[in-house]
């Protein structure tokens, strides 16, 4: 029952992030100094990548490892951010259920603590 709303809400969000990547790139082209920090980023991670990857198939990872340009950069670093809202919205959304759910349970816990002690307060004093 709840497996076709979370695919549904997947898709809500991957759709949702398609404007801000656009966004993204947008800014970048208009403001110097977010594109420099984008680009930045973006750079960061392709040598993050690059030397994980060549460190899981067993190549040297002392290689120098060649600057994205600038255009692919931009495009990486607005994917990145945009995959990064995604999963930032979505484990907030978990977070947000998962104390839903505790606060009900809690709440069910004290109405069945009530129940037994009204109900053990009775029958103690049916009892006598």
């Amino acid at each position: 029952m709840i497996l076709p709303f979370v695919k549904l809400g997947a898709l809500a969000l991957k759709t949702a992030c398609k404007p801000i990547a656009n966004r993204l790139k947008k800014e970048a082209g208009l403001h110097p100094r977010f594109r420099q920090f984008i680009i930045n980023i973006a750079q960061a991670n392709h040598r993050f990548t690059t030397r994980m990857q060549r460190r899981i198939y067993g190549h040297a990872t002392d290689v120098a490892i060649r600057p994205l340009d600038e255009e692919k950069a931009v495009q990486a670093a607005a994917d990145l951010l945009g995959e990064l809202f995604v999963f930032t919205v979505a484990g907030a959304a978990v977070i947000f259920e998962v104390q839903r759910s505790s606060r009900s349970e809690a709440r069910k816990e004290e109405q069945r603590k009530q129940e037994f002690e009204v109900f053990c307060g009775e029958s103690v004093t049916s009892g006598e």
